[in-house]
């Protein structure tokens, strides 16, 4: 992989990092491949080099690779558009039409690939916050993405405080919860989710997630746009451990009790991603999530083999189609 700085065309004087390797010609006469890497929030480009590298050393025929940290994350700039005077700056709308330059902008003066589109396949491997903007992506540019990996993605649809009861609120009964599982334990829980979660509180990329559940509304829909070849694209989408993720939100700074993850995040994310296997139609895509063991929130930095793996079969599975 070749690091380097690049700054898009409209945001002159404003670097983003990134990372390359260009691919091996194809021998059979298929459309060049590019795998391009999303990263979470509070992931950047980098969680992704150990299942590179294992991706790399497993393939003969590898394809064209670009991974990036997004403006005010890594080691990228600030976005120069973002207002100063707000803790808020670009939304997902903002950051997918960013991508797209970049992504055109890296194949034709780094990678010397086709622009995103008929001539290009292109596969999303994506982390987080990644897996909902793949999708927007997707959506503003049809035709333009073969495959999709989602590890662990984001609820887009929800504020996360609302995962709970309200302990609050009139008519509340507090025989309603489970018996493992305190009001006090709501209470703080509710209060912690609020503090780190919601929408609204600003984060270091100045990304505004604000308007992310208006935008993706439902897990299951809109469906994911044919890709180049006009077929429905290939999804995998992978879960966390819920016993790994229940243990590190006990014991990471919001303390919250595992009774409480497992009954209310852990439930609720798992039927989030069964939506997402939805997307797709299911001859290119499996109607249950994977449950990646051992793993947390970023699959990629806790078991970069199983990401390597599942990059080859979704490769080798877009290679079958040309049999």
């Amino acid at each position: 992989m070749e690091t380097r700085e690049i700054e898009l065309f409209s945001k002159p004087g404003a670097k983003l990092q990134i990372q390359t390797h260009a691919g091996l010609p194809s021998q059979d006469g298929s459309l060049p491949t590019l795998v391009v890497f999303l990263n979470g929030l509070m992931s950047p480009q980098s969680t992704w080099n150990p299942a590179v590298d294992i991706l790399l050393s497993r393939l003969t025929s590898h394809p064209s690779i670009l991974t990036y940290d997004r403006y005010s994350q890594g080691d990228s700039d600030p976005d120069p558009y973002d207002p100063p005077d707000t803790v808020y700056g670009h939304d997902a709308l903002a950051v997918i039409a960013d991508l797209h330059e970049l992504i055109t902008q890296v194949c034709a003066t780094i990678l010397h690939l086709p622009p995103p589109g008929p001539n290009l396949r292109m596969v999303f491997v994506a982390n987080s916050i990644g897996c909902p903007l793949s999708r927007l992506y997707a959506a503003a540019q049809p035709g333009s993405v073969s495959g999709f990996i989602f590890l662990d993605s984001m609820m887009a649809n929800t504020d996360f405080v609302s995962l709970f009861p309200n302990p609050d609120a009139p008519g509340f009964d507090p025989d309603s919860l489970p018996e493992d599982i305190s009001v006090d334990d709501i209470r703080h829980t509710r209060q912690e989710y609020h503090r780190m979660f919601r929408p609204s509180v600003p984060n270091q990329e100045h990304l505004d997630r604000r308007n992310l559940r208006e935008l993706l509304p439902d897990a299951e829909k809109p469906r994911l746009p044919r890709g180049p070849d006009g077929q429905s694209p290939l999804l995998t989408v992978v879960g966390h451990d819920w016993e790994v993720f229940a243990t590190q939100s006990l014991e990471g700074q919001m303390a919250i009790p595992k009774p409480v993850t497992h009954a209310y995040v852990n439930s609720a994310w798992h039927r989030y991603n069964q939506g997402l296997c939805r997307l797709t139609s299911k001859e290119e895509g499996p109607r249950e999530p994977i449950i990646a063991a051992g793993c947390g929130h970023f699959i990629q930095k806790d078991d970069p083999e199983l990401v390597a793996r599942e990059i080859i079969n979704m490769l080798h599975k877009l290679n079958r189609r040309l049999s």
